[in-house]
């Protein structure tokens, strides 16, 4: 796979079209993931996200893709983004809409469809600002589904430092998400 990449990095397209049905499956089960947060009936299906990812790969220019870990922490922040701009268009605080659930080991904010995701999104651009390396260890976590190796491997850090990031985000997002909306579990 990373053989792949780095071969779709150099410009060779064939690379890509020999790359997706490599990581088709895992794409599928990483939009599941996402989806999964999302209200029932929600307009956006597993494979309309995974298709939409495909788009907006073949749009990256000049990305140099490190290894199997760094595409799909790039996968998942995608995916993030077309959930996130997709629930600003909508408008995803509609009245009437009935809670969901997001959970982020122990952080759980319940409020309307979308807009836990948008509040989500809005806080790790907060953190990004501050602190970049801890925004990225949760989007690749929480967003991603990687383990702690992989997310360690994709930021070229320890696991220990991922792990201690970690924490540190979920305690800093959960303030900032607060209020009565946000509680521990």
């Amino acid at each position: 796979m990373t053989a792949l990449l780095l071969a779709w990095s150099d410009g060779d397209q064939t690379a890509l079209d020999r790359l997706v049905p490599v990581v088709h499956a895992e794409l599928r089960r990483l939009a599941r993931r996402h989806m999964a947060g999302e209200r029932r009936g929600h307009v956006l299906q597993t494979t309309a996200l995974v298709n939409e990812l495909y788009v907006q790969l073949v749009d990256l220019k000049r990305m140099k893709w490190q290894n199997r870990a760094h595409f799909f922490a790039m996968s998942a922040r995608l995916m993030r983004r077309i959930l996130v701009d997709f629930a600003r268009a909508k408008g995803a605080a509609r009245r009437g809409a009935s809670p969901t659930m997001i959970s982020l080991d122990g952080l759980q904010i319940s409020s309307t469809p979308g807009r836990d995701l948008v509040a989500l999104d809005d806080a790790l651009v907060a953190l990004a600002a501050i602190d970049l390396r801890k925004s990225q260890v949760v989007e690749m976590r929480f967003f991603g589904g990687l383990g702690v190796k992989e997310t360690a491997e994709a930021i070229g850090v320890s696991p220990e430092t991922v792990m201690r990031d970690w924490k540190l985000a979920r305690a800093w997002l959960l303030r900032e998400l607060g209020g009565g909306a946000a509680h521990h579990t």
